[in-house]
């Protein structure tokens, strides 16, 4: 089956890469999210799908990978059950940070959300996208 591929944004202070790989093999709800678009991409993600955890606001940079390990399902945080959240678990840190100005100046990438939607909080990411940023990244 062919994966799909995000990017999650989280503020660092709030929610970091180093929490993330803490929680475990368990994961941890990705919940929080209060714009449609972001939520109807939740809801699009399957397990086994890939994301980015790129750190906004403080660094705004890709620091990370994660998985999801479960669809989506009602967000406990929303008390009108209007939104949803997916469970992910860490993967790996990239060895080198990927930062929005690095994607910015890469013409192969200057089409992704994450510059022309800066506001998005979960956004698809396409497979050669995804190869670009992990090769910057120092994976493979």
């Amino acid at each position: 089956m062919v994966k799909s591929y995000f990017l999650l944004k989280s503020e660092p202070d709030v929610w970091s890469i180093d929490q993330q790989k803490k929680a475990g093999a368990k994961g941890v709800a990705w919940d929080g999210v209060r714009n449609y678009q972001a939520a109807k991409n939740l809801k699009s993600m399957r397990l086994g799908d890939l994301c980015f955890f790129y750190h906004s606001n403080i660094g705004k940079e890709i620091v990370g990978i994660v998985e999801v390990i479960k669809e989506a399902f009602v967000d406990k945080t929303d008390k009108e059950k209007k939104f949803v959240a997916v469970q992910v678990r860490f993967i790996k840190k990239l060895k080198s940070a990927v930062s929005l100005e690095k994607i910015k100046k890469t013409k192969a990438i200057s089409h992704l959300a994450l510059i022309k939607q800066s506001r998005l909080s979960v956004m698809p990411i396409d497979y050669k996208s995804w190869k670009i940023i992990c090769k910057m990244g120092k994976i493979n």
